[in-house]
């Protein structure tokens, strides 16, 4: 991966997001774009109560943070000694990021630690991201201090369409990674795509990988690969976005919306 797009926002995740930058573009000699996109408060943009009349106000006021911001991380970028460059956009997060995506190979968001209560807590973009662009994402656990590329990464394997493009994503980065397992849930006797395929199509592209079968135990699938994560001591974890619809997940529950709010650990998603 040579080119990773950076979101930048002044919020309690943007350290996290940072130090994973940086962590990939040293271990892939990556060139980091760095995007800051300010955004006009939900208030202002419709128009409640005539709120657009402060519009070009509340706009200055917000340029004028994010310049400061901006500064502060130029000044970081130059000490870590890494290939970058800013892009600045005004407009929605995620309509923002993904226009500037499009030749990137990696974007790098994060994964809120809860509600979002203030402005200061990081933007829930992930799965907007995941969905609505063909750019994989690692999202990145708010309290995250590091991303740890040549660790051991952990591939969620249910043989779906988007496992596999998540798993094709991340060949680059799996090359790097000390040891590579691919995990599959059991499910009783459903009808999947052989696991044994992707170990097979990793080594094609020279990643030695290692294929676990995880017991269910009466758990749900989600439980199941959360105590997979902890028993098996990865560093980052690599998964298809919502092999169901998302409204169905939303409602019942699933895989990526339990990963996406408890994971502990990195997370590579690809739709």
């Amino acid at each position: 991966m040579k080119s990773i797009l950076l979101h930048i926002h002044d919020d309690l995740g943007q350290e996290s997001r940072l130090q994973a930058a940086f962590d990939l573009a040293r271990a892939t000699a990556a060139h980091i774009r760095c995007v800051q996109v300010t955004m006009l408060p939900d208030l202002v943009a419709a128009d409640l109560y005539g709120g657009a009349g402060f519009a070009p106000t509340i706009m200055a006021e917000l340029k004028e943070i994010d310049c400061k911001a901006q500064a502060e991380v130029e000044a970081r970028m130059a000490r870590e000694g890494v290939q970058w460059d800013w892009m600045q956009c005004e407009g929605e997060a995620v309509r923002g990021i993904l226009s500037a995506a499009r030749l990137s190979d990696l974007i790098v968001a994060t994964l809120p630690r809860g509600p979002r209560r203030s402005m200061r807590d990081p933007l829930a973009i992930v799965p907007d991201l995941a969905l609505g662009g063909r750019v994989p994402v690692l999202g990145v656990p708010q309290a995250a201090t590091r991303f740890a590329v040549t660790g051991r990464a952990l591939v969620a394997w249910d043989g779906s369409q988007e496992a596999a493009a998540a798993l094709r994503s991340a060949v680059p980065l799996l090359r790097l990674a000390e040891a590579v397992l691919v995990v599959t849930v059991e499910e009783g006797g459903k009808d999947v795509f052989p696991a044994t395929d992707a170990l097979e199509y990793l080594s094609r592209h020279g990643v030695e990988a290692e294929l676990r079968s995880w017991p269910r135990q009466g758990e749900a699938v989600d439980e199941a690969l959360m105590r997979a994560v902890g028993a098996l001591a990865v560093d980052w974890i690599v998964m298809g976005a919502y092999g169901h619809s998302r409204l169905r997940e939303t409602v019942f529950g699933g895989v990526t919306r339990r990963l996406l709010r408890d994971a502990p650990i990195p997370l590579l998603l690809a739709h």
